[in-house]
């Protein structure tokens, strides 16, 4: 039997609960979970915020864990290797974006945690294209959160061709925009990190912010200048958009990475003026994951995590709901 911690009913603590593994298919693999971030997408599902949960419900989708199992035909991984497992577990393999490495563009992915049981437990099964090598120089026990919130800020990067002759603006610096900082510095982008608390400056500035500014100061934002290729914001709460849109060069780009469940509003006339847009992605392919962590070993990245053991995860949960968490929590056996 493998144990985990299951959410039973929205918004109530999680449970033990046990349950009997699966036979692998001939393209999965078996992972023995080492540890597995807490991202805020776990808690979403575990209160049923989108409306596609079911319970028992085993959330974790930042998964570090070692293969102990591998399927009749798989050919990426061998036991004992040290790997990851993020929001994706498996794909059509069949369609134009799987064949073009776009995987997260596949209409049939398999979800980590909606489609099985995910990695609060003591395994976990996945596909093994889903399933990312860690880098032997990256330290494991901290690499959790980089498979969901590091790649979620990693994504606009590769799809936009962002490099250092861009001006960046990170909106939130939580478990998303810490990251985000630190992986737009470290192209040689100019880094603006906006944010509503007043006790971060000198954190901010050690990860390579460049400058810092109140997100909620209006009047200041209205007589800000176009100065602004990006715009990312990693906030689930709207915000007046309007006076984002405004501080975007020609050609600027308000990009959401922050889940905001309600419509969010703005002036088509501010889209219209220096041709702006606004666009939104979630995760990333496999390849990029991979092309991620390259990156964080190189420019010596890593998410700033607390600990927590497996029978202290409503402990983490509550800090998290409550944002006592700076910025990212991982859980271990």
């Amino acid at each position: 039997m493998v144990k985990a911690y299951a959410a039973f009913n929205a918004k109530e603590p999680l449970k033990i609960y046990e349950y009997a593994p699966k036979p692998l298919k001939q393209n999965q693999v078996r992972i023995k979970v080492l540890s597995c971030g807490v991202c805020h997408s776990d808690i979403s599902a575990i209160d049923n915020s989108w409306g596609k949960s079911s319970y028992p419900l085993v959330a974790g989708h930042e998964v570090i864990g070692k293969i102990i199992e591998i399927g009749s035909n798989t050919n990426q991984h061998e036991l004992g290797d040290i790997v990851g497992l993020g929001w994706h577990s498996g794909y059509c393999n069949n369609c134009e974006h799987c064949a073009a490495g776009d995987h997260n563009f596949c209409s049939q992915t398999k979800k980590t945690i909606f489609s099985q049981f995910g990695g609060f437990a003591e395994e976990v099964v996945a596909e093994e294209i889903s399933v990312i090598p860690i880098p032997k120089k990256l330290n494991h026990k901290d690499a959790g959160p980089l498979l969901c919130g590091g790649i979620t800020v990693f994504t606009p990067i590769v799809e936009f061709g962002i490099n250092k002759i861009h001006k960046v603006g990170i909106i939130g610096i939580g478990g998303l925009g810490h990251l985000a900082v630190q992986f737009y510095k470290a192209l040689g982008c100019h880094v603006t990190a906006f944010t509503s608390s007043d006790n971060k400056n000198i954190l901010l500035k050690s990860l390579g912010a460049d400058e810092i500014m109140t997100s909620n100061d209006l009047s200041f934002l209205k007589n800000m200048d176009t100065k602004f290729d990006l715009l990312i914001t990693t906030v689930n709460v709207n915000l007046n958009w309007d006076l984002y849109l405004n501080i975007l060069k020609p050609r600027g780009r308000l990009h959401f990475v922050g889940a905001i469940v309600e419509p969010i509003k703005s002036s088509v006339f501010n889209l219209m003026t220096g041709r702006r847009s606004i666009s939104g992605s979630p995760v990333g392919s496999p390849k990029n994951i991979k092309k991620m962590l390259d990156f964080c070993v190189k420019y010596n990245i890593k998410p700033i995590v607390e600990h927590f053991k497996f029978d202290e995860i409503n402990h983490a949960i509550k800090k998290i709901r409550n944002n006592n968490i700076r910025f990212r929590a991982v859980l271990s056996w």
